[in-house]
């Protein structure tokens, strides 16, 4: 029988901090600020929103939403994101992606100021995990899944991890912070030419991260009894209906030491996560002030 690492705890421990945080701003005039800048009502956008207002809520940041239509002109977003980057009470810029077609989703990504780019989507971010520049933020999710295993005490330095995925959200940047804490990491992808291969390898790892987008992609020979699985995916089950994960959790949970469920893991970590990068913006802007 598996640990279940759950991310309420993680959760509950990150926003005993944030709240200290916030009051300590908000004792010397600043009060850390989110600018959702929504194109259209996709509800997938609009659950992720309202999770992160809650979040931000209850930490005592504050939150203004940019909703445009779905059918904005090019310089009529690019008019809101400018005004976003140029407002110095807006700490933080969530950008919904994917954009609709008729806007420039890369000058877009290109138009956001990395100092605001609290989920990690620009450049700059990005650099800041692959080569340690200390400007933007991690990608939120990405930075979930080490908040987890920090906050449940896995032992990184040394182990053997593998990552199922691939995405500039997840698969390579979790790759490179895992290298970064000295694991030995393996990146692979649900489109691997011999799947019985990629399972053996998967079986070797002692840390198995898994964002494939592909639903219970993960079954018991992908691992081992003293493994921990951390599951990112976020599925539809047919099956059974409601969400799954990527992992086949009923099956998998009684080989493997830890595990996160779907939902009540990840996910959960992730809205937290925004929430702290708007903190440590305002943090930054203060001291550069």
């Amino acid at each position: 029988m598996a640990r279940i690492l759950k991310g309420a705890p993680v959760t509950a421990g990150l926003n005993e901090k944030m709240s200290r945080q916030v009051e300590e701003l908000k004792s010397k005039g600043i009060v850390p600020t989110l600018c959702i800048l929504r194109v259209g009502a996709e509800p997938d956008d609009l659950t992720y929103e309202k999770s992160a207002k809650k979040r931000c809520e209850k930490a005592g940041v504050e939150v203004q939403v940019v909703a445009l239509p779905k059918d904005v002109d090019q310089a009529t977003f690019d008019e809101a994101l400018m005004k976003a980057n140029s407002d110095d009470n807006i700490h933080g810029i969530l950008m919904f992606r994917p954009l609709p077609e008729q806007l420039d989703s890369e000058k877009a990504r290109q138009m956001l100021d990395p100092s605001k780019d609290v989920d990690g989507c620009t450049d700059a971010s990005l650099a800041h995990v692959f080569a340690g520049y200390e400007n933007g933020f991690p990608p939120c999710t990405a930075e979930a899944v080490m908040e987890m295993l920090h906050h449940y005490d896995i032992q990184i330095k040394g182990k053997k991890a593998m990552v199922i995925g691939r995405s500039l959200v997840v698969g390579k940047p979790v790759s490179f912070m895992l290298l970064s804490e000295d694991a030995a990491v393996q990146i692979c992808h649900k489109k691997a030419p011999c799947a019985e291969a990629f399972a053996k390898d998967a079986s070797h790892a002692d840390i198995l991260v898994v964002a494939a987008g592909s639903a219970k992609l993960v079954r018991p020979e992908f691992t081992n009894p003293k493994q921990t699985i951390i599951d990112v995916g976020i599925n539809f089950d047919e099956e059974k209906g409601g969400i799954c994960g990527d992992v086949d959790f009923a099956a998998v949970e009684p080989m493997v030491e830890n595990i996160t469920p779907v939902p009540g893991g990840i996910g959960s970590v992730t809205t937290c996560i925004l929430v702290k990068h708007v903190i440590e913006a305002a943090q930054r802007r203060l001291l550069c002030c």
